[in-house]
């Protein structure tokens, strides 16, 4: 496994913040912010995905994913005009394990399992367990408002 060091990023609701230690940017090798990159990246929809009314034919995804054979982020943003069911959330689940799927292709971790759940009107929240190589597991819950994604 290749460690993963980045700027730390800490979830808040709808963002992500970078975090100060001591008047430097702190850094961060424990996984959390290689995933919060991983979900709130806008990740391009597919040809076959039905786009929020309002995106025109505006895809989005990040240009840099035109040179690599794997995009990054997620389709998350996709359910940002979705009303709260759970056909919702299982479609937040699925792109969530989809943005994740390359942890373990990479070797990162054994494995991924996420749950989303809908705490309280309009917010959606995705636990995800990090089964790590030597067997713990990471919990990383990230709540956000659902028009927020």
């Amino acid at each position: 496994m290749n460690a993963i060091n980045d700027i730390k990023l800490q979830w808040q609701l709808d963002n992500a913040d970078i975090v100060i230690n001591q008047a430097d940017i702190a850094l961060d090798d424990s996984l959390c912010t290689a995933v919060i990159i991983s979900l709130f990246t806008d990740r391009r929809a597919l040809d076959s995905d039905v786009l929020p009314t309002g995106a025109n034919s505006d895809k989005r995804g990040w240009w840099g994913d035109s040179f690599n054979t794997r995009p990054i982020g997620s389709r998350l943003w996709l359910l940002s005009r979705e009303k709260q069911l759970s056909s919702v959330l299982h479609r937040a689940k699925n792109y969530a394990t989809e943005a994740l799927a390359w942890l373990i292709e990479d070797n990162h971790v054994k494995g991924v399992e996420v749950t989303a759940t809908a705490p309280e009107n309009s917010l959606l929240l995705l636990l995800v367990s990090l089964t790590l190589l030597d067997g713990s597991v990471l919990p990383l819950p990230f709540k956000t408002r659902l028009n927020g994604v």
